[in-house]
């Protein structure tokens, strides 16, 4: 009996954190999923809100024009997995403030506001012509990059798929503006930075910033913005992301030391 008793109640509260697991569950919802959630900017592939759907929770300056890499519509229906770049017909957005939508990538050209919860059609010169969008007041389009960032960026572009800058993160920043011994870590940077109130939260970084991250060492981590939301990064070999804001590690971005 007792063993009965006892399997009983292991049951019981299986079933009861199952119930509590699936009624949790919701709270993911906002993620680039393919549906149009509460506080997101939703692109449509076709006009009057219909057809596949490209879901963001920030701005963004670049989408990228070639599968696998490029930002794709996601949702079922009309225009699934086609590239969001110069692809998109009306836009639903769900965030509590203005979106403006441009003709070129990096927050250029001809633009369009949606404001706040509206619906709509993208108009004659950007239907179809969509490069970026910006989260007014998100700081998307408003930060300028640092006028070192084009020979930055090709410093670390030019080592893509390098094997040599393992855990040398904070180097491999400071190298692409032509220096090094500035930081003894990433870390150590990110509190410089912090301690002098230059970090930013909630916004794209610029090309040629640093992003930050608590990573899984004490020294921390360091990557490159090289505009657009991407980055790039070391590691066992140095590679390019997009999704670096989505890691539940990272810190903000910073402008790197004008001295440097």
């Amino acid at each position: 009996m007792n063993i009965r008793k006892s399997l009983a109640v292991v049951g019981a509260a299986l079933a009861m954190t199952t119930s509590i697991l699936s009624v949790a569950s919701p709270a993911s919802a906002a993620s680039r999923d393919g549906v149009c959630d509460s506080g997101e900017f939703c692109y449509y592939y076709n006009s009057d809100e219909a057809g596949s759907v490209s879901d963001f929770t920030g701005s963004l300056g670049d989408y990228g024009t070639t599968q696998p890499s490029c930002y794709e519509f996601k949702g079922a229906g009309n225009g699934q997995g086609v590239c969001v770049k110069n692809n998109a017909a009306s836009v639903w957005n769900r965030t509590s403030t203005t979106v403006r939508v441009y003709f070129n990538s990096n927050f250029a050209g001809a633009s369009q506001d949606f404001a706040a919860g509206t619906k709509g059609n993208l108009n004659a010169t950007l239907k179809n012509n969509n490069a970026s969008h910006d989260i007014v007041g998100s700081g998307g389009g408003t930060y300028p990059a640092d006028p070192r960032a084009s020979e930055a960026v090709a410093f670390a572009r030019a080592r893509l798929g390098h094997t040599d800058w393992n855990n040398q993160c904070e180097l491999f920043v400071e190298r692409a503006f032509g220096t090094s011994g500035r930081f003894a870590t990433a870390l150590t940077h990110y509190n410089w930075q912090k301690n002098n109130g230059r970090i930013h939260t909630g916004s794209v970084p610029p090309a040629g910033t640093a992003v930050f991250f608590t990573s899984t060492t004490s020294a921390g981590h360091v990557m490159l913005s090289i505009g657009g939301n991407s980055a790039i990064s070391t590691g066992p070999s140095v590679y390019q992301t997009n999704s670096f804001r989505d890691r539940s590690d990272y810190l903000g971005w910073a402008y790197v030391p004008s001295s440097w």
